[in-house]
Formats: C-alpha cells, structure tokens, sequence
C-alpha cells in the first residue's frame, strides 16, 4: 500500500533530498544536486522565498521504502504579479509507477486547494527563476548547471493524471567545430556604433560585486518581465542567487551593458559544473566530493548562457550580438568547446532565431505542464 506523508522532520528531509541518487543509481546521465544547497533552498530562514511564499513537502512509501516525492508550492509573489491563484508542483521524483505519481500529485492538489489555487502548474521549483521543466527530448547528454533531468515516463504519468501543455523550453547547443563567426567579426564595429550612442559593454567588476548584483536584479526584473510565467525576485533572492553563482562565476563570460552608466542589459554565462558534480556521490561534497570540485574546474570545457536579455527600448541596437560576439571570442580563448543557450520560451521567436543565426542547434526539451483544480 502506498503511503503519502508530510515531510516534518530532518529525517524525512533528508530522506526527500536522497531519494533521486537511489532512483538514478544506474542512471549515467544522472547529477546529484549538492545536499546542502537542497538542504537550504527547502528550509524556512534560509532561503529568502519562504519570506513570501509556502511550501509543502510530501514523501511516498510502500512497505517501508521511499518510491516518490513532491512538493505543493504556492508563490504568493507568482500570483501578485500575475494577477492569478496558481499552485505549483516541483521536486517530483517517482518510480515507474503510476499509482504513486497519483497519490503524490493528489497530497498536493489537496493542499493547494486549501490555499486557494485553482490550477496546478509544474514542475518549477520554485518558480521560473529557479529549476524548472519537465525534459520531453534530449536524454542523450547529462543536463547541464541548474538544468533538470527526468525518467521519460515521468511526461507519461503527468499527461495521465490530467495535465496540458502549457509550454515548452528550448536549450540549444553551439559547438566549437560549427559555429558562424559573423557576431564575432562584426564585434568590434558594433561596439563603435554602440559607443556613438553612449552604450558600452564590459566585463563584470568583481571588485564591486555587490553594486553589481542590485543593478543587475533591477535590469533582469525589467528586462524579462513579459516572459510567460516569470516573477520579479526580491533584491533577497537574486543576492542569494548571485552568491551562490560568484563561487563559479568567471567575470569574463558576465557582460554589462551601459547607457551613460546605466545598466540596460547583461549576459551570464556559467562553467558548465555538472561535469564535475556528476562525480560527486549523493551529493556530498566531504569528505572527497570537494577536491572534486576544486581540482575539476580547470578542466571544465562546457558553458552555459544562463541569461542574456536587454531593457526593450534598447533592443535590436546590436547588443545582443555583441554579448554573442564576445562570448564567442572567450570561449574560442578560453578553449570552450561546447556552450548551451537555455531555456529560451518555444514562442520566443527573435531570441531562437538569433541563435539559430550563429548554427545553435535545439537539442533538448522541457516542457512547463499545468490542470484546472
């Protein structure tokens, strides 16, 4: 019989936590997310979501052995700005089995519906500016940083238990043996038209990392506020997010453009680390877990485009090229041989084709799914 609990105690936290390394054990594609990144992103007084937002954690078991995991969220931030009463789902792992998928999602439809929601959406943890979307194609390769991975029936239970497509996400793949250098060349003469207009780009200032990180969190709340789903992050939750980054971040592929010393854009691009985490047992970084890390990152060949967006009245000046340009040129430099470009919105038409433009190519699918409850 299939039991479905609350998650109360450390115990079962950490149990919720695990539970995907057993799952994935013979998976070779699988990365375990460190432990205590998890560990914090799901406790109140830790990350900063839990200052305006609630969740609930649930774990099932069948005869005494954990088979899934979900979390029912509800981002009260999400609804403010949207003008909606969603609920979410995220953290959804199960085994092949129907049933449990059905319990799990039906401890949390319950709860959310306590809230008030009237719609289920997932799986996002805990909304789109964090981990979200469920892979539909693409097993071929391991995800890359902060992107997820799933069993394929995971899509058919969710279809199963009532869910639509609500969209997908595009992540595209630009190789080093197959890339149009025209961003590259053309570079230099943007950049000058760009400065007659008294628009530069440079490289971040780690020096002043702080300054950085608030002007950058008011351009990213400006800048991508049409995308669907998205919701601004307090000043709380994009520190959070910039601290953890700056541990890996390389201010070279983190470019700022200004107009008059105003930010208006910036592009990030982050060490593909799954390369080394995929190493690291369970998700503990001791005791040998961090000399993976360490020692690893010089062999990092792998990035990934993380964000690159510009404030609308300045779009289509030539900025975007000259953040793809640059990073082009640092990648070529720094001997990077694969870069990934995700997630972009499948209806996104001017950003895929830009990409499409430098020979990206669409290599993997996630899919955003969502129920009337």
């Amino acid at each position: 019989m299939i039991q479905v609990v609350p998650v109360d105690t450390k115990q079962q936290l950490k149990a919720f936590i695990d539970f995907p390394h057993e799952l994935y054990k013979d998976d070779p594609n699988y990365v375990p997310e460190l432990f205590i990144a998890q560990r914090d992103l799901l406790t109140p007084g830790k990350h900063p979501f839990h200052e305006h937002s609630t969740l609930r954690l649930f774990l099932a078991s069948e005869n005494g052995k954990v088979v899934g995991r979900i979390a029912a969220i509800q981002n009260n931030n999400h609804n403010k700005f949207n003008g909606t009463n969603d609920g979410f789902f995220g953290f959804y792992d199960v085994v092949n089995n129907k049933e449990v998928t059905t319990a799990l999602l039906s401890a949390a439809e319950k709860w959310l519906k306590e809230k008030g929601a009237a719609t289920i959406i997932g799986p996002v943890n805990f909304s789109t500016n964090e981990t979200c979307g469920m892979l539909v194609e693409g097993y071929e390769l391991p995800p890359v940083a902060m992107m997820t991975y799933n069993k394929p029936y995971y899509n058919t239970f969710i279809s199963e238990a009532g869910f639509d497509k609500k969209t997908d996400l595009i992540a595209w793949r630009i190789s080093n043996d197959n890339y149009d250098d025209k961003p590259f060349r053309m570079t230099q003469i943007l950049r000058e038209r760009l400065s007659q207009k008294g628009i530069t780009i440079r490289q971040a200032n780690m020096k002043n990392f702080n300054h950085e990180v608030e002007n950058l969190n008011e351009v990213y709340n400006k800048a991508w506020d049409k995308n669907l789903g998205f919701v601004p992050m307090t000043e709380k939750e994009f520190s959070y997010m910039a601290k953890d980054l700056k541990l890996i971040l390389d201010p070279e592929f983190c470019l700022i453009a200004e107009k008059d010393g105003k930010a208006i854009g910036f592009a990030l691009c982050i060490p593909d680390v799954n390369q080394i985490l995929i190493k690291v047992k369970r998700g503990r970084l001791f005791p040998t877990g961090i000399f993976k890390l360490l020692l690893g990152k010089k062999n990092i060949n792998g990035i990934r485009v993380i964000a690159l967006g510009v404030l609308e009245d300045y779009r289509k000046l030539g900025i975007e090229a000259v953040f793809y340009g640059t990073i082009i040129q640092k990648c070529v430099e720094k001997n990077i041989k694969t870069a990934e470009a995700s997630w972009i919105l499948e209806d996104n038409f001017l950003m895929n084709k830009a990409i499409e433009n430098i020979k990206g190519k669409p290599y993997k699918k996630y899919r955003i799914y969502e129920k009337a409850i």
